[in-house]
């Protein structure tokens, strides 16, 4: 596990930042094991959750601003290996779902979750990822929000579900 402090959004972003060129250099080997990298993001409302995705979709050269998606459940943003901060990334779409107004496993099975958790070339970024343990892969790394006031979050980084 990793943790670290952040004392403004800027900082929370760049450690997505760091974050997005470690998981694009993520290359599945395995056959068994080709399915897209996930990385559930845990906190409270508020918490750094959209500020996190915004860095870490900028880093992989998305250049649209990135608004929770709370309304649409789920976005892809097309990577365009050109702009990308990260090189060597094989990643085709960045997938951010916002799962807060989901009621439970079937309404994130019914947005293609599945098909989405199956294409190698897709990163997924999943907010309020605790809530759908069963439904992700073993392997997902996790960032966990702690509110420690205005601007200052602790993150934690863990490849165990909190």
């Amino acid at each position: 596990m990793f943790e670290i402090i952040t004392n403004n959004s800027q900082k929370t972003q760049e450690l997505a930042e760091r974050l997005a060129q470690e998981a694009a250099s993520i290359k599945r080997n395995d056959q068994k094991d080709k399915k897209a990298v996930v990385v559930g993001l845990v906190g409270d409302l508020g918490a750094g959750k959209t500020t996190f995705v915004q860095g870490f979709a900028r880093a992989l050269g998305v250049a649209e601003k990135v608004l929770s998606p709370t309304f649409l459940i789920a976005k892809c943003f097309p990577l365009e290996s050109k702009n990308q901060k990260v090189k060597k990334n094989h990643f085709k779409c960045l997938y951010h779902i916002d799962g807060y107004r989901l009621k439970d496993h079937k309404d994130l099975l019914a947005t293609g979750f599945e098909e989405i958790l199956n294409n190698e070339e897709s990163i997924v970024l999943i907010e309020w990822a605790d809530r759908f343990k069963k439904l992700l892969p073993q392997n997902t790394i996790w960032v966990v929000f702690d509110w420690l006031g205005e601007e200052k979050r602790k993150v934690s980084i863990q490849n165990t579900a909190p």
